[in-house]
């Protein structure tokens, strides 16, 4: 059955340029999901609101190494948890046109999902390419919960991609060596894939791995350790193995601000991360409190780690124009390069350009306020909100999509049960 998955597919996005291509040689980026809390430095922790998963809509959409628009980027508690679904899946199509995520807390969520799918790219195109990929969790060890088998079910049927996750913290979740916990999560991983395979041959599956420890003395999970990428790596090992797409890593702390342990802990995940070339990198940015915050100045600090990982990956040039012959001709010995007309070609592009870290002198740095990296990035992120611009749609999808979630919304609010939809 797992023979029947394609190794690489891809995943539709309402602007054709940001397409995903998943498997392969490929990574894609995409932001954190799930977090029940939100933080920023003005304002601390707190609930979040359907006005958060808006700005973390929009500044994924204007994040340049964000390639998918993700899930739930957190979880708006303004909203009953029956009907959230239906405005979070608008805020991704109309706030946003890259790819994105669909729901899983309930069949008929992932129903409606479907559906909008249909609705904005047409329902024979999403069953030639899926417009939609999920996160299937397995609720280890060992098991699936009716939810996640009942969203497989439906997503599996209308041929939308699916990555199954066992999701494993080793010594509560699975046992405390890494073998034997790689050996249960390769089990659930499987489990999974086989059984959409079974529903529809030839659904996207995507491997997916989430593992961390935990603290033996405090029992609370850790992230960015040389277990989580050892296991990291063996994961990678086991899918392509399999030839099978891979998600893991992302930009994983405990802490519950973007400090140095947030920093190390990060950069501790990412760097195995790319090295072993995961193709679906989910948790990318704004991830806090081991998954129980979206931060908004985390999120822009990890967007510099994106696009330093990004530049890494795409490694070094070797073309005629990379070997600069001519600039060694017009300096020669003993000289600088800095004004040879090589270097006046490339000077904007030739390296990685900081957003956030600043490269000032001492004076310079001091004089423009001596702002650490988290101050400057809770500017960055309110500039970036002020610039948005919504993407173009269709008036009559627009209209049409709206249409579907009042008629939803009307069915989940008096309890009748879902009804097909009909235009």
């Amino acid at each position: 059955f797992v023979r029947q998955a394609p190794s690489t597919f891809t995943q539709l996005a309402r602007n054709p340029a940001n397409n995903l291509m998943i498997g392969g040689k490929n990574i894609v980026f995409a932001p954190v999901y799930g977090p029940p809390f939100v933080a920023d430095r003005d304002r601390g922790r707190r609930d979040a609101t359907i006005e958060d998963f808006r700005n973390f809509a929009k500044l994924t959409y204007m994040a340049q190494h964000l390639h998918s628009a993700g899930g739930t980027l957190c979880e708006p508690n303004d909203i009953d948890v029956k009907e959230r679904h239906l405005d979070m899946l608008m805020a991704h199509i109309t706030l946003s046109d890259k790819a994105f995520m669909g729901s899983v807390t309930h069949a008929d969520n992932a129903r409606d999902t479907v559906t909008m799918a249909e609705i904005l790219f047409g329902a024979d195109a999403i069953r030639e390419k899926p417009a939609v990929i999920s996160l299937i969790n397995a609720s280890s060890p060992m098991r699936f919960d009716d939810r996640m088998l009942g969203a497989l079910e439906v997503y599996a049927e209308a041929r939308q991609a699916v990555i199954v996750t066992p999701f494993i913290i080793a010594g509560a979740m699975s046992p405390s060596t890494l073998a034997a916990t790689l050996a249960q999560q390769n089990a659930e991983a499987l489990f999974g894939i086989c059984f959409a395979q079974m529903l529809n041959p030839g659904t996207p599956c995507v491997y997916g791995s989430f593992l961390a420890n935990i603290d033996m003395r405090s029992g609370a999970p850790c992230f960015g350790t040389p277990d989580n990428s050892l296991a990291l790596y063996a994961g990678a090992q086991m899918a392509r193995h399999y030839h099978l797409p891979y998600r893991s890593g992302g930009n994983f702390t405990a802490s519950r601000i973007p400090d140095a342990q947030a920093g190390y802990e990060s950069a501790g995940t990412m760097w195995p991360t790319v090295q072993a070339g995961v193709n679906f990198v989910l948790h990318a940015a704004g991830w806090l409190e081991g998954g129980l915050i979206s931060g908004y100045e985390k999120f822009v600090l990890d967007l510099e780690m994106c696009g330093m990982m990004a530049k890494y990956v795409n490694g070094i040039g070797l073309s005629e124009e990379d070997f600069a012959w001519d600039a060694f001709e017009e300096v020669g010995p003993g000289n600088h390069f800095l004004g040879s007309a090589h270097t006046m070609r490339h000077y904007e592009t030739a390296f990685y350009q900081h957003t956030v870290f600043n490269m000032d002198n001492y004076e310079k740095w001091e004089e423009e306020g001596s702002q650490d990296s988290y101050e400057k990035a809770n500017a960055l992120w309110k500039k970036m909100l002020r610039d948005y611009e919504a993407p173009d749609l269709d008036e009559s999808i627009a209209e049409e999509l709206n249409a579907f979630v009042d008629h939803r919304r009307a069915e989940i609010q008096s309890g009748q049960p879902r009804s097909e939809w009909k235009k």
